[in-house]
């Protein structure tokens, strides 16, 4: 009886799939107006804020150019720029009962509509320096006893700081435990949060928060 001959040699499964998404993650921005004007309207107000003095005698228009400029950039970043950059999107919508709730939404996971890493870490950046800038503003206003932009500058904050909130409640999943998701957040790098095409609620709970 001929014996069998034993192939020593293994079956390597190569997995170009994992390959080709982390390749696809690290590439180039993919949507570069996105990205754009998710920098322009805070960097604007806070260089208009910044030369007020040089551009204009105006408080008033100086006032609510920086106003104005705060309000385009609270929208967009809500709006448009989280749902294309990182697959987020937070929003507070009234039921029936003209009750109020908020909802944090994530997109599934999916290689092909993966946020990259470039423009991840731009979104996360500019989310989280600019309302540091503004609440040093804050401390400058009152210390240079400039109290005439305090209200400004109390809206620069939290509309920015409304915005960080409402992502990094979306990126850790809800409302169940504040502080630790924040904690968890900022002790993590800035990392890409993979985005699909369609939203889905991250978690079974934790994701409408009922306001009465």
């Amino acid at each position: 009886v001929p014996q069998a001959l034993v192939d020593d040699t293994e079956d390597v499964s190569l997995d170009f799939g994992n390959e080709e998404e982390l390749a696809f993650r690290k590439a180039k921005i993919r949507h570069p107006l996105a990205t754009f004007f998710h920098l322009f309207f805070r960097v604007s107000a806070i260089v208009t804020y910044v030369c007020c003095d040089w551009l204009s005698r105006s408080f008033v228009g100086c006032f609510v150019t920086v106003l104005l400029l705060l309000s385009c950039d609270f929208w967009s970043v809500k709006n448009v720029t989280g749902r294309l950059l990182v697959g987020l999107h937070w929003r507070n919508q009234i039921d029936e009962d003209g009750k109020s709730h908020w909802i944090f939404e994530a997109r599934k996971a999916s290689p092909q509509h993966a946020a990259t890493e470039a423009e991840a870490r731009i979104f996360w950046l500019g989310l989280i320096i600019c309302p540091v800038i503004w609440i040093v503003f804050f401390f400058s206003t009152l210390f240079s006893l400039k109290l005439k932009w305090l209200a400004l500058v109390i809206a620069g904050i939290s509309l920015q700081a409304a915005n960080l909130y409402g992502y990094i409640l979306c990126k850790m999943g809800g409302e169940r435990d504040r502080s630790k998701a924040t904690a968890s957040f900022l002790s993590h790098a800035v990392i890409p949060v993979a985005s699909p095409r369609d939203f889905q609620k991250p978690g079974l709970e934790g994701l409408e928060i009922h306001k009465h």
